[in-house]
């Protein structure tokens, strides 16, 4: 048994890689040098790729210390989804959260070191926001759904991924490019949250402004994981497999009572 130190540990390590090399993909190589005058930056697409990737390697490379969550709403759907203890929340949490801020402050240490660099425009350090942080300048409204939504999303792949019942040793892809396509869906409405510490992280360094706008980035996330993993393990679960299994069997034509007639 891995100790619970020693597990929240990985998660320090998973979650600054994941906001390490997404925030950083976003700040550093998302328009290189400037958009305007040179068009070999990755963009959106790239951005995309960069989270998904981070979390597919660091799923491989530490999952089986902590599971891999990165993500405190993760941790929620999981506990709520009856596959995590919720006494080891907060320390899950508290690592999640303090490796995103090392990520970001180390992001916006090499930033600094650009000349002309400032905490400008609607979203510095690859925030996350709605109103006018919103980079397509969606509202809040539309902002939170949209993070209640794919948080539930990604947290029914992470759970149907990991379920004893699917192929073994392919969750991390299938978890992978699932938070590469909710980055493509999502960067032009929030820049993409689903994860409270990868929103924490950057906008404790981005300003005021921006960390009033965090709490949407806590409430919707945490929100939509919570319902997925109710969802899943009332219905698609094991039990909820069995209970559709069992009206399949009373509803359906039997094959042998077919072959008789």
């Amino acid at each position: 048994m891995v100790s619970l130190i020693t597990r929240c540990i990985a998660e320090f390590i998973g979650t600054f890689v994941l906001v390490f090399g997404g925030c950083g993909s976003a700040v550093f190589a998302a328009a290189f040098p400037d958009a305007k005058v040179n068009q070999l930056g990755i963009g959106f697409v790239g951005v995309a790729l960069a989270f998904g990737l981070t979390v597919l390697i660091m799923a491989y490379a530490v999952g089986h210390i902590s599971g891999a969550h990165f993500n405190p709403a993760v941790s929620f759907g999981l506990w709520s989804g009856k596959r995590f203890p919720g006494a080891e929340l907060l320390p899950y949490i508290i690592a999640q959260v303090l490796g995103a801020i090392l990520a970001a402050g180390l992001v916006y240490l090499i930033a600094s070191g650009k000349p002309g660099f400032t905490l400008s425009g609607s979203n510095p350090l690859a925030t996350n926001g709605f109103g006018l942080h919103s980079p397509g300048g969606y509202s809040l409204v539309a902002s939170f759904i949209t993070e209640v939504v794919l948080t539930f999303i990604f947290l029914i792949v992470i759970l149907g991924a990991t379920d004893g019942r699917a192929p073994k040793g392919f969750a991390p892809i299938a978890i992978g490019l699932a938070l590469t396509l909710i980055h493509l869906i999502s960067i032009p409405i929030t820049n993409t949250s689903v994860n409270p510490a990868r929103s924490t992280g950057p906008a404790l360094f981005a300003g005021v402004e921006m960390f009033k706008q965090v709490w949407l980035f806590w409430v919707a996330p945490i929100l939509g994981a919570i319902l997925a993993g109710l969802f899943y393990s009332k219905v698609l679960g094991e039990s909820g497999a069995q209970i559709v299994g069992e009206a399949e069997r009373q509803f359906s034509p039997d094959v042998d009572d077919y072959s008789r007639r």
